[in-house]
Order: C-alpha cells, then sequence, then structure tokens
C-alpha cells in the first residue's frame, strides 16, 4: 500500500484542491493566503513536495489531484485502527461510542453498512 499519510497542513492543503481542481497555481497561492496565511514559497514547496509523492500533478501551472480525498481517509482510518486498535473494528467503535447516544437514523446508517459489509 503505497503511503498515502498526510499531516494536518498537507490535509488542510489538498481539502482545498479537492474542492476547486483543477487550480492554476498561481491562483491557488493566492487561496493559499487567505486560508491557510501562507507566503507564495510555502504553497509552491507544498506543491513540489505532494508531487513528488505522486499525491498531486502540477502541469502547465495547473494543479490536480492524483489521489481522491476517499483513498486518503480511508488510509489514515485504516492506520489508526492497526496502530491504536490492534485492527479490531468492534474495539474500536466500543471506544468510540463509549459516551454517546446514536440517532436512530445514525444506527440505521451504521446497520445498513454493517449488512453490506458482510454480503
Amino acid at each position: 500500500m503505497e503511503d498515502l499519510k498526510l499531516f494536518d497542513a498537507e490535509y488542510k492543503f489538498m481539502d482545498i484542491i479537492w474542492e476547486i481542481e483543477p487550480i492554476n497555481s498561481t491562483e491557488l497561492t493566492k487561496i493559499c493566503r487567505e486560508k491557510l496565511g501562507w507566503k507564495k514559497s510555502t504553497t509552491y514547496t507544498m506543491i513540489r513536495k505532494l508531487s513528488e509523492r505522486g499525491i498531486l500533478k502540477n502541469e502547465n501551472a495547473t494543479v490536480t489531484a492524483l489521489v481522491k480525498r476517499e483513498e486518503v481517509q480511508k488510509y489514515e482510518s485504516e492506520l489508526l485502527l492497526e496502530d491504536k486498535f490492534d485492527g479490531s473494528l468492534p474495539v474500536f467503535l466500543a471506544t468510540f461510542l463509549q459516551d454517546k447516544k446514536l440517532s436512530k437514523k445514525e444506527a440505521e446508517e451504521i446497520q445498513k453498512m454493517i449488512e453490506e459489509a458482510t454480503k
């Protein structure tokens, strides 16, 4: 499995790209300055680093994601499950739900997911 781990700043940056791609790199620097408080050089460094890792592409000054948000979320959730809960989904859910109440709708959605996953 390729490394799709994104640090917080990388995820926030990719979140912007996922929302508006494809985007001109100059326009992206303006948005990052406004939303993240980044200098132009910081944005270009992030573009370069994530391009080198195969996360995004910068071609003809147009930036696009090479991986989907869902792929990163899936990778990071699997990593969390493995690292912190010994790969046990029931242990994770029990811990997560310990002091929470699910709405009827949430419980139905989870039940539907379980049914789909066990088919």
